[in-house]
C-alpha cells in the first residue's frame, strides 16, 4: 500500500518574525508575561496578521541590555518547506522606551513607535523599491505588523502596570544578515549591508510564485527608476553571465526571470521598456519558441518528438533518428557543419512568441550554450 506524500508545510516571513520578536521584547521591558487575547504556549508570542488572523510564533530567547534600558528578543525564521536562504535566520528586535513613564487611565493614548533597521538589515541605496533611498529595507507590511504587535504589548503593559512611555524605538536586526544577503539579489536591487525584511501576508507558502514574481517586479522597478530603457531577462545564472560577458549592460538592467517567462514579459510591457533582451540555454529556449508561458519542468517536460517536428517546420536540418534528451539534440546541432543554422532559426521563433506577449516591444533573443557562450542572436 503506497504512502501518500505529506502536504508541504507553510512557514512565516521575516516580517512576521520581526513583529513577534518586537512584541516579545516589549512585553519583557514592561515586565509582562501575557501574550494577547488568548494564551500562547510557553515561549511563544501571539501576533495579528494582515488578513485578520492571529498566529503564535516561538520566541528563541529574550535578554536585557543592562544600563541601556533596552530589551531584546529573537525568533528563528521557520520558512516551512520553502527552500529560502533566510530559513533558520535569527531575527532579533531591540526595544527601548523613550520619554518618562506617565500614569495612564483606561482610555489612554498610545506612544509613537519608530521601526528602525540595525545590524544585518540592509539599507536601500537605489530608487524604485517600496522603501525610500537611505531607509532600512523593511517593507511597508512588515513595518505595520511590527507596530501592531508592539501596540498590543503596550496595551498589555498599560493594563498591568498603569504606565506607558512617550515613545518606543524598535530596531530590527538579523544575525549574520550580511552573509545571508550575499546569496540573494539584494545587491542588484541596491539593498546593501544585509537582508530585506519582507512579506505581504506574513505566511510563506512553499514553492509559490510570490517570491519570484515580486523580485522580478522589484528588479524592473529599480531599472526603470535608474533610467534604464532596456532590460535583460535571463532564465538562469549561466545565461545571464554569458550576456554580461558579451554586452556588459549596467547591473540593474539584468532581471532574473527564472521560469516565469510570460509574467516577466508582461511586466516589461507594463513598465514600458524600449527593448527586452531574452537569454536562455537550449532546452528552455525550445519551450519559449514553442510558446510555453511557464518553462519549469513541473509544467511539463519537453516532448522531444514534438520539438523535433517543430524544428523541422522551422527548416532546421534534422537527422533520421530520435533524440533521448534536449542536450543531445543541442550537441548534434553544435557539432556538425551546417547544422548550427538551427540556432538562429530557433531564436527567431522565440522572438516571435516573446514579442506577441510584449505587444510589439522589440525583443532580442540570445541562445546560450551549455558552455556559457552566446551562440546565436536574433533581434
Amino acid at each position: 500500500m503506497g504512502s501518500k506524500s505529506r502536504p508541504l508545510r507553510t512557514g512565516y516571513t521575516t516580517g512576521a518574525c520581526a513583529a513577534a520578536a518586537a512584541k516579545a521584547a516589549a512585553l519583557a521591558l514592561f515586565g509582562c508575561g501575557g501574550t494577547g487575547k488568548r494564551a500562547a504556549a510557553a515561549g511563544e508570542v501571539e501576533i495579528p496578521f494582515p488578513d485578520g488572523t492571529r498566529h503564535s510564533l516561538k520566541v528563541e530567547r529574550t535578554w536585557q541590555e543592562g544600563s541601556q534600558g533596552a530589551s531584546w528578543a529573537s525568533v528563528i525564521k521557520d520558512g516551512g518547506d520553502d527552500p529560502d536562504v533566510t530559513h533558520g535566520a535569527e531575527i532579533m528586535a531591540r526595544v527601548v522606551f523613550r520619554g518618562s513613564f506617565g500614569t495612564v487611565g483606561a482610555g489612554a493614548g498610545l506612544p509613537s513607535i519608530a521601526v528602525l533597521g540595525g545590524e544585518g538589515v540592509g539599507v536601500v541605496t537605489r530608487p524604485g523599491l517600496s522603501v525610500a533611498v537611505g531607509e532600512p529595507a523593511i517593507s511597508p507590511t512588515p513595518r505595520k505588523m511590527v507596530v501592531q504587535a508592539v501596540t498590543e504589548a503596550v496595551r498589555i503593559g498599560q493594563a498591568a502596570a498603569g504606565v506607558a512611555p512617550a515613545a518606543i524605538d524598535v530596531t530590527i536586526c538579523v544575525r549574520e544578515g550580511e552573509r545571508i544577503a550575499r546569496k540573494t539579489l539584494n545587491a542588484r536591487l541596491g539593498v546593501v549591508g544585509g537582508i530585506s525584511i519582507l512579506g505581504t501576508t506574513g505566511i510563506v507558502r512553499p514553492l509559490s510564485a510570490e517570491a519570484w514574481t515580486a523580485t522580478i517586479t522589484a528588479s524592473m522597478s529599480v531599472a526603470r527608476a535608474m533610467g534604464r530603457r532596456e532590460i535583460v531577462l535571463s532564465a538562469g545564472r549561466s545565461s545571464e553571465r554569458a550576456h554580461i560577458g558579451r554586452y556588459g549592460l549596467p547591473e540593474e538592467s539584468y532581471v532574473m526571470m527564472g521560469d516565469y517567462l510570460e509574467y516577466a514579459l508582461l511586466e516589461a510591457r507594463g513598465f514600458g521598456f524600449d527593448r527586452v533582451h531574452l537569454c536562455s540555454q537550449w532546452a528552455k529556449m525550445l519551450k519559449i519558441a514553442m510558446g510555453t508561458p511557464q518553462t519549469h519542468v513541473s509544467h511539463g517536460p519537453i516532448d522531444l518528438e514534438k520539438a523535433a517536428a517543430f524544428l523541422k517546420i522551422l527548416g532546421a536540418p534534422l537527422p533520421g533518428r530520435q533524440f533521448n534528451t534536449a542536450r543531445e539534440m543541442f550537441d548534434f546541432f553544435a557539432s556538425r557543419e551546417g547544422a548550427r543554422e538551427a540556432f538562429p532559426l530557433l531564436c527567431a521563433a522565440a522572438r516571435g512568441y516573446a514579442e506577441s506577449v510584449t505587444g510589439g516591444i522589440p525583443v532580442c533573443v540570445h541562445l546560450v550554450s551549455y558552455g556559457g557562450e552566446v551562440v546565436a542572436t536574433d533581434g
